[in-house]
């Protein structure tokens, strides 16, 4: 009894969980990622399509490193890889801190993070050191792949699960839909 007294309301009015999830990522990672992105653009105007030679260093470390850091030796599919990787990391995070196509978006975010942690942990030589690889389940919650990842992992897939919430884009859309799609029923 009084467990349904106290959950019930919550349980029934969940839509403040994506919203924190949402607000968390706003506020830890957002501005990770967009440092991030900044460092893989090219020079001048059309610099979001010729990525730095940063992007390669970041995306493709050991091929890079075999053609002697010289960007183009590599192949078309480096390139579009760096420039969709550069472009995702600007516009992934900010679709989920809007709350706009959150669901595709936090699942977009969720490759992204396992693509980069499986180049931080092998093309970057992470896997080598255990401070940085860190291991669950061992009372040390400070390994930056393994640890911080799987916090960044829990509010993303509790965004791509339950959507946006009642304060986004997408739930105004939705309300806009419905309203038009009542008109419609009542013409």
């Amino acid at each position: 009894m009084i467990h349904s007294l106290l959950f019930t309301p919550a349980d029934r009015r969940d839509q403040w969980l994506p919203l924190l999830a949402r607000a968390v990522f706003a506020a830890t990672l957002l501005t990770y990622f967009w440092a991030s992105a900044k460092t893989k653009l090219g020079d001048g105007l059309f610099g979001f399509l010729s990525p730095s030679t940063g992007a390669y260093a970041q995306i493709f470390p050991k091929a890079f490193e075999a053609v002697g850091y010289d960007s183009s030796q590599l192949g078309l599919h480096h390139w579009a890889f760096a420039v969709a990787g550069t472009w995702a990391e600007f516009l992934l995070p900010a679709l989920i801190v809007l709350g706009l196509l959150a669901r595709p978006a936090a699942l977009g975010m969720i490759g992204f993070v396992a693509v980069q942690s499986y180049v931080d942990l092998y093309g970057h030589g992470g896997i080598a050191h255990a401070e940085t690889l860190g291991a669950w389940f061992d009372r040390a919650p400070d390994g930056v792949i393994l640890d911080q990842r799987a916090f960044w992992m829990l509010a993303l897939v509790i965004i791509a699960v339950k959507g946006a919430g009642a304060l986004s884009l997408d739930a105004g859309l939705a309300r806009l839909d419905a309203r038009a799609g009542a008109r419609a029923v009542s013409a």
